[in-house]
C-alpha cells in the first residue's frame, strides 16, 4: 500500500498490531505520539466540551440486566445492512483527516477496516483520494459521507465519482452547517497540513493550510429535506441523514426521503451542551418505528456500549474516535486490532446478558439507573 505524503507535519508512521485493553486508553497512548494539533483536533470538542463527557458519562443511566441458565454460547455477531453481510453489528464512522493520525492516512483505516471485514465510510473532508482509499479497501464494501457543495453540479459530480468508485450508501452529515466552537483549534491556531482532493474542486484552495472554519463557510451551510430527496433521486442510493437528536428531525428525514437515520451529536464537536447521543436515541427509535435503520455513534468505547446502543434501538453502531488512535499507534494493523477487540468485548457482553444472536440483543431489556 502506497504511503501518502504529509510533508511536515510528522504524523506517526509505524505498522504494527498493538494490545487492547480498553479503548479510553488508547487516547493516552496516541496523545504521546500524534502532534498537538493534530491530536487536540481529533480528540477535542466544542465549548465547554460538556456533550463530549456526556456522551462518556450518559451510557451509566441505563443497566444491562445479566441473564443466567440462557444457554448461549459462542454469541454471533453477525448481521445486515443494506445487503451487505457483516460479521459484527459495527462499521467504521465518517471522519475528516485520518492523515492527522497516521501517515497512510484513510488508506490506512481502509487497509484495517477491510483486513477485519467491515464497512468503512468514506468522509468528503478525507485527505486521500477515492483512488488512495481504494488501495487499503481493495473492493471492500464502502458508504461515502458528504458535505454539500453550495453548487449542486459540483454535487453531482462528487456523487458521481462515489459511485463510480463503489459507495453504496449515501451518509449526508446535517449537523455541520458550521463549525462548532473548538476551543483547542482556535488555541492551537489549526489548519490542516495536507488537501482534501474530494472536496478541492468547490474549495478557494486545496484544504492544506486551510481552518475548518474556512472549509465549512465554503461548503453549504442551508440543508433542508430537498437536499434529501435531492442526493437520494440523483445517486439512486439510500441516503442516511446524520446527526439527528431528535424524534421531530427523524421523521422529518424519513419524510423527505431518507432511507436511514444516523444519531449522532458528532462526538460532542458541534453544539456544546447537548445531551449526550445515547440519551436521545430510544426517543427517536420509537419515534422512526422500524420504518428504516437506525446507525448510532458518538462515546462508544466498550462491547457495552455497543450492547446498550442495539438494545435502545439502533441497528449498526458506528465507531469513531478508538479507530483513529489506533490508526495512529499502529496504522492498519492498529485499526484492525481495535475493531478486534470491540467484536471480543461484545460477544463476552452478549454471553453474559444471555443474548446469543444481535436480533436477542435487541430484545435485550436495559433498567434505569437512578
Amino acid at each position: 500500500m502506497a504511503t501518502v505524503e504529509t510533508n511536515h507535519y510528522g504524523a506517526p508512521t509505524e505498522i504494527k498490531a498493538i494490545e487492547v485493553i480498553n479503548a479510553y486508553e488508547l487516547e493516552d497512548a496516541a496523545r504521546e505520539i500524534v502532534p498537538k494539533g493534530g491530536f487536540d483536533y481529533i480528540s477535542g470538542a466544542s465549548g465547554d466540551e460538556f456533550t463530549l463527557r456526556q456522551n462518556n458519562e450518559v451510557w451509566n443511566k441505563k443497566g444491562i440486566v445479566p441473564r443466567v441458565m440462557a444457554d448461549v454460547e459462542n454469541p454471533d455477531t453477525a448481521t445486515s445492512i443494506f445487503g451487505h453481510d457483516i460479521k459484527v453489528p459495527f462499521i467504521m464512522a465518517p471522519i475528516a483527516a485520518h492523515g492527522l493520525a497516521h501517515e497512510t492516512k484513510e488508506a490506512g483505516t481502509a487497509k484495517g477496516v477491510s483486513e477485519f471485514g467491515t464497512i468503512m465510510s468514506i468522509s468528503a473532508y478525507s485527505g486521500a483520494s477515492f483512488h488512495e482509499i481504494e488501495e487499503g479497501l481493495k473492493g471492500s464494501p464502502r458508504w461515502f459521507q458528504i458535505y454539500m457543495s453550495k453548487d449542486d453540479e459540483l454535487n453531482k459530480n462528487i456523487l458521481d465519482e462515489a459511485k463510480a468508485d463503489g459507495a453504496t450508501a449515501i451518509i449526508l452529515t446535517a449537523d455541520a452547517t458550521l463549525s462548532g466552537n473548538r476551543h483547542r483549534d482556535e488555541r492551537n491556531k489549526f489548519v490542516y497540513p495536507f488537501g482534501m482532493p474530494i472536496v478541492s474542486r468547490y474549495l478557494t484552495g486545496t484544504g492544506k493550510n486551510m481552518s475548518l472554519n474556512n472549509i465549512y463557510a465554503q461548503s453549504k451551510q442551508k440543508i433542508a429535506p430537498a437536499d434529501v430527496k435531492f442526493i437520494s433521486e440523483y445517486s439512486g442510493l439510500p441516503v442516511f441523514v446524520k446527526g439527528v437528536q431528535s424524534a421531530e428531525d427523524a421523521l422529518l428525514a424519513i419524510g423527505a426521503g431518507a432511507a436511514g437515520i444516523w444519531v449522532s451529536n458528532h462526538g460532542g464537536r458541534q453544539l456544546d451542551g447537548a445531551p449526550g447521543s445515547f440519551a436521545t436515541l430510544e426517543e427517536i427509535s420509537k419515534a422512526v418505528a422500524g420504518r428504516v435503520p437506525i446507525v448510532f455513534d458518538s462515546g462508544v468505547r466498550r462491547g457495552e456500549h455497543i450492547f446498550k446502543a442495539l438494545a435502545s434501538g439502533a441497528d449498526i453502531v458506528a465507531l469513531g474516535r478508538p479507530v483513529l488512535y489506533g490508526l495512529a499507534l499502529g496504522g492498519w494493523k492498529g485499526v484492525q486490532s481495535v475493531l478486534e477487540y470491540f467484536e471480543r468485548d461484545l460477544k463476552r457482553v452478549m454471553q453474559l446478558a444471555g443474548t446469543q444472536t444481535i436480533e436477542d440483543v435487541k430484545k435485550a431489556r436495559l433498567v434505569d439507573i437512578k
